[in-house]
């Protein structure tokens, strides 16, 4: 269903949580992109290449925190996660 807002106000704050959701997106699917790369290596047993993706993952799981698209407890379980399996290798 499409909106269609009555109200100026109304139909500049759609204008702008469409913006917003579009940066949101983004920003976790720069997470998700680093990951796959980070689990690819981790399977081809890369230790050294997976640990250089990890500053990469800090610095997305950090902005996407920052910006709210996502929790900060989030960004922090992911990076700890991900460094343990890393440092599993």
């Amino acid at each position: 269903m499409i909106q269609i807002p009555n109200i100026a106000s109304a139909a500049k704050r759609l204008r702008q949580s469409e913006e917003r959701r579009g940066r949101n997106r983004a920003r976790k699917a720069a997470i998700k992109r680093t990951i796959k790369q980070i689990r690819r290596h981790i399977e081809a047993g890369d230790k050294e290449g997976a640990a250089s993706l990890l500053p990469e993952l800090a610095k997305a799981t950090d902005k996407a925190a920052q910006r709210n698209a996502i929790h900060k407890n989030k960004a922090a379980r992911i990076k700890s996660r991900w460094t343990r399996k890393v440092q599993a290798l």
